[in-house]
């Protein structure tokens, strides 16, 4: 884990906020296991409803209301936006179902993955999807915060390589 604060730390030294819903937290204790975090790490939060990602993370109603906040946009709106909250350089974020919701149609568990690098102001926003069938719901979210983890390591490796 000694990567990510390498990463954050190289000129130009970049800070981190972290937005979670389905990896509740999960993600933030991975940052928080590395020493000096504190050096780049701003800190994070957990939205899990709705009405808590549109009020804090500037997720956009409509799009989270037709996707149940479960998309790559939303995703990509929560990793925005919690750079914004945090005045952060770098935000990522996870959101999906940690197990099947047949009330969604949701037969595997899957989730979004999102991380925004802000670049001269704008937003540089990847994301990615991932399904874990078969898996519990405490493995998806493990899952789900190291996929995430691993995917902000290779944005920052991208970053540094240029």
């Amino acid at each position: 884990m000694s990567d990510l604060k390498t990463l954050m730390l190289a000129e130009p030294r970049r800070t981190l906020a972290v937005a979670e819903s389905l990896t509740c937290g999960r993600l933030q204790s991975r940052i928080g296991l590395i020493s000096g975090a504190s050096n780049f790490f701003l800190g994070g939060l957990t939205a899990y409803s709705l009405e808590q990602k549109v009020k804090l993370l500037q997720v956009d109603r409509v799009e989270a209301v037709a996707t149940n906040c479960v998309s790559a946009k939303v995703a990509g709106q929560m990793a925005r936006g919690v750079c914004s909250l945090f005045g952060a350089d770098v935000g990522v974020a996870t959101t999906g179902y940690a197990e099947a919701s047949p009330e969604q149609n949701v037969t595997d568990p899957f989730a979004w993955w999102a991380v925004c690098r802000m670049s001269g102001g704008e937003p540089v926003i990847t994301t990615g999807r991932v399904s874990f069938p078969g898996l519990s719901r405490a493995e998806v979210q493990e899952r789900v915060a190291q996929v995430a983890y691993d995917a902000l390591l290779e944005s920052l490796r991208a970053t540094a390589a240029r």
